[in-house]
């Protein structure tokens, strides 16, 4: 029976816990005609059994009885005697399990098991057009080269996988046939199968990695749900598709003394790294074009000519080594490794006959530039603007519509439009753009859909876009990009120490002595806030603000104990702290080391806006009784003229209207202070957890206020949220306050201090004014949007209320 049956093919799911399973690479054998091939043999069945039959008795019968019952029912009648069959099936596969490591090759594509790389080997990206940021053809970086997966025996558990690896939460479908155009090079993944439960593709079936019998007309792409994992580092980017084997890095060497003393450097010998280190072009046909390509790359908009003379004297004193024999950039490119090279392989030294190493001069923005003149003829564009990002040359991409700012859909967003962009803001080429609103969401119209720039235009309107229409973009698909910007050395003259991590410390800033030594000193905390952390964490490339400290005594110390800076008052918007202000001799009443400044940075932050339509819908007058108002007077929230009123007779005419209050950055917006330190009010029966959250003024055209209030954090709590986000923080029974990026705070109209005490306005026109978080006492990403303004008319009995808007106050 044993001779004539088929092998057994068993699921593994139906493979009792703690039981080997036994693969036969060869047809199952009688052992009785095909005994072991060695005592040895025979001895590990025996061992095998002795050790499950001791342990595992009851779930050895039961797995033997359902093996008989359904590959051998001749055998089922004799189960009293199941320990023997055991081990004659042990006999038969042992001796091949131990003699064979691997199967011999098929002719047949069945996938294999493999698991030859893991997860944190491999880069995936979605590519193709046409696409929306969630979707793509799908492409994964191995052994250093970006290839495709054939889309044979592909399913939704494959696109599940790939779409978490991607940083999205599911996959909603896949595509097949190269919808999303055809890739190139490798096609590393053939014959996939995924249960949708790895942690990685790499660990799925499939044929192996660089084995496929197929061509990129079957390339699989996948598209993902529109919803990131929770804490995924690594952002959606659009990556620049270059080879840089050849040229890793460029640089601009200075020559010129005068070059030498000022940053930025935007005039020098072009230089190129590879594995033998830096080297030089030979300038033989070089363009302006390949001169482009270079200044964008170091962070400038435009290249200019250069007086090539001087440097010509120069180079016939240098032994030159040539990497590169010629260059030819269409001067779109966004990296000189994306322009065709032709490379020096014979003797480098003299293969530049007549020639001489390649110089580029740049045109530095506005930003950069070290003339005032300069500075005031290159002005910023008026028309497009980032929002959102840590640093300069980074943010959302917003663009202005006739009076009104709007966001760009990600559709089609690449390198090519994005260096529109940043060459246009006065920035170089774009080194990345990254879409899925990586940069928070916007607030309003968009704008623009399907951008497809020639890489030429002077400014993103002038390349072809297509108008949105309700159903084919949301705020979660706004276009961001990252720039480059040249390098201005600023974090080689600050420092932070003595904290946790590497985000947080006692600041230090490198002074020079009169007698040209270099020293670290401290900076007094007087004064010191959020804006000033906000430079400080720019300075040195920590993303954003959390919290400016005047204290900083719980961090260890170190040697530096002298405050050399004290004063220091900032914008927020200083690329150093060298650019803020402070006092020439330092002025520190608390100059003990403990007191010095501090900052705690951070990779993200959030961004409250307010919703200026509905407090234009939802303003009116209100003569409210005075009987009625005991709690908003102990709030503070009535005029001065309210002290002198006869209580409880009389009323107060009140401005009312609703404010809701929307997240939009990418953390959530937490009171400074801690819930141990939020103060109780018995009369509205809530705590507040910040001083002042918002301001509320009436002005005239000349900003002149006529009256104010002011509204404490009632408690700040998520009121509703965008679909697909939950609420986190709810004041109830002392519970935690904040506002969840995609909620928003919604202080209605009818509750007390939501107004303006306009009893002693005299009739006219004014302007309301609501300021958000007016104190910088959390930080934000954007505070140039925390500001809302309205016209209004007032009669002496209505008020109208038009043209609200966000802007700075």
């Amino acid at each position: 029976v044993l001779e004539s049956a088929p092998p057994p093919s068993i699921p593994l799911s139906q493979c009792p816990a703690g039981i080997p399973v036994l693969l036969p690479p060869r047809p199952l054998q009688n052992p009785a005609l095909h005994p072991p091939s060695s005592a040895a043999d025979l001895s590990r069945s025996r061992s095998l059994l002795d050790a499950f039959h001791s342990s595992n008795k009851d779930r050895m019968k039961e797995f033997t009885q359902a093996l008989l019952r359904n590959r051998f029912p001749a055998l089922e009648a004799h189960m009293e005697h199941w320990p023997h069959i055991v081990l004659f099936l042990l006999n038969a596969w042992i001796p091949s399990c131990f003699s064979q490591t691997t199967a011999p090759a098929r002719s047949s594509p069945t996938p294999t098991q493999r698991a030859i790389d893991g997860p944190e080997t491999l880069k995936f990206r979605l590519s193709g057009f046409p696409r929306k940021h969630n979707e793509g053809r799908i492409e994964v970086f191995y052994k250093g080269e970006w290839g495709t997966i054939c889309d044979d025996d592909f399913s939704l558990a494959n696109a599940h996988v790939l779409c978490r690896q991607l940083g999205f939460v599911s996959a909603t479908g896949w595509a097949h046939s190269a919808k999303y155009g055809k890739g190139s090079g490798k096609i590393w993944l053939d014959n996939v199968q995924c249960s949708g439960s790895e942690r990685s593709v790499s660990v799925c079936k499939s044929r192996g990695w660089g084995n496929s019998d197929c061509t990129h007309d079957e390339d699989a792409g996948v598209i993902c749900k529109d919803e990131r994992l929770p804490g995924f580092v690594d952002s959606n980017i659009i990556e620049v598709q270059v080879d840089e084997n050849r040229v890793e890095e460029v640089r601009l060497r200075p020559v010129l003394l005068t070059a030498h003393k000022r940053m930025p450097i935007t005039e020098g010998v072009v230089e190129v790294r590879n594995k033998d280190g830096w080297a030089q072009i030979c300038d033989h046909g070089w363009t302006p074009k390949n001169s482009r390509v270079v200044c964008g790359m170091m962070g400038f908009p435009h290249e200019k000519k250069v007086n090539k003379n001087v440097y010509k004297l120069y180079s016939e004193r240098q032994k030159n080594h040539f990497l590169v024999h010629s260059v030819a950039c269409l001067g779109t490119e966004v990296h000189l490794a994306a322009c065709p090279l032709e490379f020096n392989y014979g003797n480098a030294t003299e293969s530049c006959s007549g020639g001489m190493p390649a110089v580029v001069s740049c045109v530095p923005g506005p930003l950069y530039t070290h003339s005032q003149s300069m500075r005031k003829k290159l002005k910023t564009p008026l028309t497009v603007r980032l929002k959102g990002g840590a640093k300069h040359g980074e943010g959302r991409v917003e663009v202005l519509k006739g009076s009104e700012w709007g966001t760009i859909c990600d559709d089609r967003w690449n390198l090519v439009s994005a260096s529109v962009v940043c060459r246009e803001m006065g920035f170089g080429s774009a080194k990345e753009a990254l879409t899925g609103a990586r940069m928070g969401q916007g607030l309003g119209p968009i704008h623009m859909n399907e951008v497809q720039c020639s890489g030429q235009e002077r400014s993103l309107w002038s390349c072809r876009y297509k108008n949105i229409t309700a159903e084919d973009c949301k705020h979660s698909e706004d276009s961001s990009v990252r720039c480059n910007v040249p390098y201005m050395g600023f974090e080689k003259t600050v420092r932070i120490s003595g904290g946790r991590t590497r985000y947080e410390g006692r600041v230090e800033v490198l002074q020079t002595e009169a007698n040209g030594t270099l020293r670290w000193g401290l900076v007094c905390g007087e004064s010191w806030g959020t804006p000033e952390a906000m430079v400080i964490c720019r300075q040195l490339g920590l993303g954003y603000a959390n919290h400016g400290l005047q204290e900083t005594w719980y961090w260890d110390g170190s040697n530096t104990t002298e405050m050399v800076m004290s004063g220091v008052k900032c914008t927020g918007e200083e690329m150093a702290l060298s650019q803020c202000q402070h006092h020439k001799n330092v002025q520190c009443q608390k100059a003990a080391a403990r007191f010095s400044a501090g900052v705690i940075c951070s990779e993200t932050a959030s961004d409250l806006v307010l919703n200026a339509p509905l407090v234009q819908q939802t303003s009116y007058i209100e003569d409210r009784p005075l009987h009625m108002l005991y709690c908003a007077a102990e709030e503070d929230c009535l005029s001065q003229s309210a002290t002198k009123a006869n209580w409880p007779y009389g009323h107060r005419r009140l401005l009312r209207f609703s404010s809701q209050i929307h997240n939009i950055g990418r953390a959530d917006f937490r009171p400074k202070a801690g819930r141990h330190s939020w103060v109780w009010h018995a009369c509205h029966g809530h705590y507040h957890s910040m001083d002042i959250f918002t301001h509320y003024d009436l002005m005239t055209s000349n900003g002149t206020k006529v009256a104010e209030g002011h509204k404490a954090s009632f408690c700040l709590e998520d009121t509703e949220c965008d679909e697909g986000v939950s609420k986190r923080y709810e004041c109830a029974n002392f519970g935690e306050q904040g506002i969840t990026v995609g909620c928003w705070d919604l202080y209605r109209h009818d509750i007390d201090c939501q107004w303006i005490d306009i009893t002693d306005v005299n009739p006219g026109n004014y302007i309301l004014q609501v300021v958000i978080n007016p104190n910088y006492e959390v930080a934000e990403s954007d505070f140039t949007n925390n500001a809302m303004k309205c016209n209004c008319k007032y009669d002496g009995h209505r008020i109208w209320v038009h043209n609200c808007h966000i802007g700075e106050t």
